[in-house]
């Protein structure tokens, strides 16, 4: 386990009243800050912010549990809080529209790229980022602890300042910390209706062995409804759907199976019984997340396809690749009869087979059987560009690596044919990512980048797809730590989830301004758009992500 070093902490600007070792003051979302006095950490402190109505911005205050004098015993101290309600005269934002909690430590390690290894090969650290809802909290002896908070703006909100605060309570004292939000004279419209074509894989299997219930039970719909409502939240619109057992070969801890049973009959004929893809899909609308139903994947890692055998009464497998005339017939039957299902439930026209990482060869063969035997179904892809197929895929999802491919002329064209065009990261980039280690505000960046590059979008291969115990040690055996998921158990957030959204509202944000500019024949605001857009630069993520984000969201909010 990590070591801890404590040293003579920093004075702090506000001291609990009667309890000498615990202090607080207003930190940066920027900052992770450290389990222990060890690290030092900068003096910034922001307690305020502006915002659209609809919009929510972020806070984080710093609580350390220090040792004024030396001779003094030093204890783990609970401290419990409270958000009030934020006030700008007559009006309000309530309370309950104040989210949050302390933000606890995980297991980290640090950026090494793909490929597998043992799980404490490249080190044990500890890093902030699970926002935990437990109140009160314990802050460590000797240590620091942020407590996050996360303000929705109604999206009715009167424009002015509101002032709101943050109370402290350890050992029957209290302190409030004040804060404020600016809420300007713009609304940003629902999650729902945002432009940003976020892409986030669910696995549903992994909600299973945490909360220990039956897949696809009632009890299973029900723990999972948190989570997907969380997602819609951020404006996703991709419903995770899988056609085949483990299309990844099992590459997560919790394996995906198949929301499709494939059974051949004793006489040979097939049947395709789609009763859980049906509940998942209706389910996922539900929540709120309907754009798209992207459907894994007719080339699986594995080329072993399983089916039940109903003269043998087993699990039997069939292997083929692309290109095989038992491919075309093993995918022909399901694609006729699911192509006609889809139409009976109105999806037909929202669904895509999906395909992830393929060869240009293995994706040609692949298209070839679409078309053959469901015309008109949609085809969606993540992985190089090949220029080849391009007129093919609807949505259309590049590496990072790769993502030069895409000219503005190609993105304007497959934007006016209602394609999709996005980027995508995993454990090859170090920047921008999603990992535990990763630096808050490149996450933010990631929307940002999208913005800058003219696409519509991100797609992230991992919403939950948690370790073995993910709220303690967030690495894996294959990627660098946290690659695996964004949110934690229990429908947990993170620094990471917040600053994601965070970035993702201001793509929204200069898209309306944009447009608005443009309709009213604003040259001169468009030009300042144009030029405050330019300020996100790529190649200095690694040293200047925080500059950028900040000096982004400062300009548009001044527009």
């Amino acid at each position: 386990m990590v070591k801890k070093i404590f040293v003579a902490a920093m004075m702090l600007a506000s001291v609990l009243p009667s309890v000498a070792q615990l202090s607080a003051r207003w930190g940066c979302i920027d900052e992770r800050y450290p389990a222990d006095f060890g690290t030092p950490v900068r003096s910034t402190a922001v307690n305020t912010a502006a915002a659209w109505r609809g919009e929510r911005v972020n806070f984080q205050l710093l609580v350390t549990n220090r040792q004024d004098i030396p001779t003094t015993p030093m204890n783990d101290r609970e401290v419990g809080y409270r958000f009030s309600e934020l006030r700008n005269g007559s009006n309000v934002i309530p309370s309950t529209n104040v989210v949050g909690g302390f933000v606890q430590y995980v297991i980290t390690d640090k950026f090494t790229g793909c490929g597998k290894h043992e799980v404490d090969a490249y080190g044990e650290n500890l890093v902030a980022d699970r926002i935990t809802d437990e109140n009160p909290s314990i802050v460590p002896m000797g240590g620091y602890r942020g407590l996050w908070l996360t303000v929705q703006v109604p999206q009715d909100a009167a424009p002015g300042t509101y002032k709101g605060y943050v109370e402290l309570e350890c050992e029957g004292k209290k302190t409030r910390y004040s804060y404020s939000v600016k809420v300007l004279g713009r609304t940003l419209p629902s999650p729902k209706e945002w432009s940003f074509h976020l892409d986030l894989w669910q696995n549903p299997y992994a909600v299973a062995r945490v909360h220990n219930v039956e897949v696809w039970s009632d009890k299973h719909f029900e723990v999972l409804r948190p989570y997907m409502l969380k997602l819609a939240s951020a404006g996703q619109k991709a419903i995770t759907a899988t056609l085949i057992d483990r299309p990844w070969d099992g590459q997560t801890y919790d394996p995906f199976g198949s929301m499709v049973t494939w059974i051949k009959k004793a006489d040979g004929t097939w049947l395709y019984d789609f009763t859980i893809f049906d509940r998942w899909v209706e389910f996922m609308m539900s929540c709120g997340i309907d754009k798209e139903i992207t459907c894994f994947s007719m080339i699986p890692w594995k080329l072993s396809f399983r089916y039940y055998d109903q003269a043998t009464h087993t699990h039997k497998y069939i292997n083929c690749a692309p290109g095989d005339e038992a491919y075309a017939q093993f995918w022909g039957g399901m694609l006729s009869a699911f192509a006609k299902h889809l139409k009976e439930k109105g999806w037909f026209d929202r669904t895509f087979i999906s395909m992830d990482e393929r060869s240009l060869q293995q994706m040609q063969a692949a298209i070839k059987v679409i078309k053959e035997y469901a015309p008109g179904m949609k085809i969606s892809m993540a992985g190089n560009y090949h220029p080849e197929i391009e007129a093919d895929i609807y949505d259309y999802c590049l590496d990072i690596f790769a993502y030069g491919a895409y000219t503005q002329e190609l993105i304007a064209r497959r934007r006016e044919q209602g394609k999709v065009s996005t980027y995508y990261t995993c454990c090859s980039a170090e920047y921008p990512n999603l990992f535990t280690f990763t630096a808050p505000a490149d996450a933010e960046f990631i929307a940002l980048e999208a913005l800058a590059k003219g696409l519509d979008g991100y797609l992230r291969w991992a919403y939950n797809s948690w370790t073995v115990t993910p709220e303690a040690d967030s690495r894996f055996t294959a990627w660098p730590a946290g690659d695996t998921y964004v949110i934690y158990p229990f429908s947990i957030s993170s620094i990471r989830w917040e600053r994601l959204v965070q970035g993702i509202q201001q793509f929204e944000k200069y898209k309306i301004l944009l447009a608005e500019a443009k309709a009213k024949g604003n040259a001169s605001r468009v030009k300042a758009l144009e030029k405050l857009l330019k300020s996100i630069d790529i190649k200095k993520i690694s040293t200047d992500s925080e500059k950028m984000v900040n000096g982004f969201r400062k300009g548009l909010n001044r527009m």
